[in-house]
């Protein structure tokens, strides 16, 4: 089909490029905010904007919250769809289990448990037999946060990079990883087809036409952040596995059952309850031998995940596991208690070989350690990425247009249409939320819903706007509506700003001040992110002139001669 393998790997880098492109900058984009994603939660919520908090005291703080705890009524109306019969009120339902977990970002805490329900499912295979309760704490009191606001950072641009909130038979999850996929396979058509590549590391000329310079970009994002987007496309494919390759709910089903049987036989955790009841030891105690044990073994810290299983039963235990914050792997070294005698089951050892790859490239790639550089060396290689695919769709259009303009081909304004949506009109919508996040009225019921109504209905304008404004492609003109939606992006994020201000009274000299860093973090993003739109439709306003002076046709005068010149001749 093609002359050269170099000519098969530019095929393929362009259209696998250009097909899924659109996928991957959200990507890479709402990964970047992820990065940062508890301090968008604490611009987005004023309430929870405190120095982050320890693990508090179970049997003082967390025990009267777990007693009050109940099912969740959105997890109350999805499992009735899946069960035989009524399912019990939630005041009668006792909990089965429980979590309580925390970083060295949170200044709150995130709670939820299991309750068992007697219902049986519609579907056998089914082995969901609980409803789930879930709940966000002030650690420091143990009062309950109104969870009707929505957690932007933590609930919505984070799940927005791996699943994009597409969840009908987890099609997002099935879409980011065919999208990660293809990302793997135009780095390495990427590698082949620049065969300069060390070159182009350094090779860029900003004064150039719109379709050197953008490829000059491309080429150099590329290239700088070539291992970090190999890297995260690889251990995201890594991560989700278990969605990809569901073997142990398949075909393995059974041989996965006897192996979590074994496995608590062989850990001393009991995997059923044994239907005897038993009462609860202190865990305060669980916390202080947990904490001794990990100073013995020479690696102090702080509790992240406490868990209990089997609650109130006389196979009830407690796991209490140390925050990673010192490391890449996630959680780890736990301490598992019998819960009705606070006695040591196990210790978890070291781990294995392979254990241990897997823990590292998962805590790699989330990144829930502490190191402040690294995580913005995280965000620089995300919105390298960005440029990267922007780049790209600009290139693919700027050496078209001009053929497809002369033959009357509309391909290159859908592209242009498309990637305005995507670069753009995404940064349009992720900033009217924090707009509208700072207009919509405190006690409005279902609030977290309107942002996140705003965001899509903000994107869907920005669409509309981007195919009514590339209009001018046709004619291998620049599209006006980079420019119109960089201005849009200049007002606001200004405004998202001003309105964090007036709303909350944290303006800029005060959280600097007090070294709040994730709100003054967060506004001044936004002040360079509406400085860098304004130096962008300024100079596309001027390329935008530039490219209608070159395209203008001659006068008579231009071309034989001012009439001096003819006079002379």
């Amino acid at each position: 089909m093609f002359s050269s393998f170099r000519l098969s790997m530019t095929w393929l880098h362009t259209w696998f490029g250009l097909v899924l492109g659109y996928v991957l900058m959200a990507c890479f984009f709402f990964g970047s905010l992820s990065v940062f994603d508890r301090e968008i939660d604490r611009w987005a919520i004023p309430e929870t904007r405190f120095q982050p908090q320890p693990m508090p005291s179970y049997d003082q703080v967390l025990a009267p919250v777990f007693r009050d705890l109940r099912a969740h009524p959105d997890d109350m109306a999805a499992t009735a769809a899946r069960v035989v019969g009524e399912i019990p009120h939630p005041d009668t339902l006792a909990l089965a289990s429980l979590y309580a977990y925390t970083t060295h970002r949170d200044p709150v805490l995130a709670i939820g448990g299991e309750f068992a329900i007697p219902n049986q499912p519609k579907d056998a295979s089914d082995e969901h037999q609980h409803v789930h309760g879930w709940a966000t704490i002030d650690p420091r009191n143990g009062r309950v946060l109104n969870d009707d606001k929505l957690k932007i950072g933590s609930n919505f641009f984070y799940p927005m990079h791996y699943s994009l909130h597409l969840h009908w038979l987890d099609l997002g999850y099935w879409v980011v990883g065919l999208a990660a996929l293809v990302m793997l396979a135009a780095l390495v058509s990427g590698v082949v087809m620049h065969r300069r590549i060390f070159r182009e590391l350094f090779t860029f000329r900003p004064k150039k036409s719109t379709q050197r310079s953008a490829l000059d970009l491309h080429n150099l994002t590329g290239v700088v952040a070539l291992p970090f987007h190999f890297f995260f496309a690889f251990t995201g494919l890594v991560i989700f596995a278990g969605i990809y390759l569901p073997v142990s709910d398949t075909m393995l089903k059974p041989l996965a059952k006897a192996h979590e049987t074994a496995k608590a036989a062989r850990t001393g955790l009991p995997h059923d309850p044994a239907g005897i009841a038993a009462p609860l030891a202190s865990v305060d105690a669980m916390v202080a031998e947990a904490r001794r044990r990990w100073a013995a073994n020479d690696m102090p810290g702080e509790v992240g995940l406490l868990t209990m299983e089997h609650l109130g039963d006389r196979n009830g235990y407690v796991s209490i596991f140390r925050a990673g914050t010192d490391r890449v792997t996630l959680v780890g070294q736990g301490v598992h208690f019998e819960a009705s005698s606070g006695r040591v089951i196990r210790e978890d050892p070291v781990p294995t070989a392979v254990s241990s790859v897997n823990d590292f490239l998962t805590g790699l790639h989330l990144q829930h350690f502490e190191h402040w550089l690294l995580r913005w060396f995280y965000v620089l290689g995300g919105l390298c990425g960005c440029v990267c695919i922007a780049t790209g769709f600009l290139f693919f259009v700027e050496k078209r247009k001009k053929q497809h303009a002369k033959a009357g081909v509309t391909g290159s304004r859908w592209v242009d249409a498309l990637a305005v949506t995507t670069v753009t009109g995404m940064l349009v919508a992720t900033l009217a939320m924090l707009v509208a996040n700072r207009v919509l009225p405190p006690e409005l019921p279902r609030r977290g819903h309107w942002e996140e109504l705003s965001f899509w209905a903000a994107w869907l304008l920005a669409m509309a706007h981007a195919f009514w404004r590339t209009a001018p492609v046709l004619q291998a003109r620049i599209a006006p509506a980079w420019r119109e939606q960089c201005w849009a992006i200049a007002a606001l994020a200004v405004a998202a700003m001003l309105l964090n201000w007036a709303t909350t009274g944290d303006h800029l000299v005060r959280t600097i001040g007090t070294g709040y860093w994730p709100v003054a973090g967060l506004d001044l993003t936004l002040l360079a992110s509406a400085l860098v739109a304004v130096v962008a439709a300024r100079r596309l306003r001027r390329r935008e002139r530039g490219a209608g002076i070159a395209g203008r046709p001659r006068d008579e005068t231009s071309e034989t001669g001012s009439p001096a010149e003819v006079a002379r001749a």
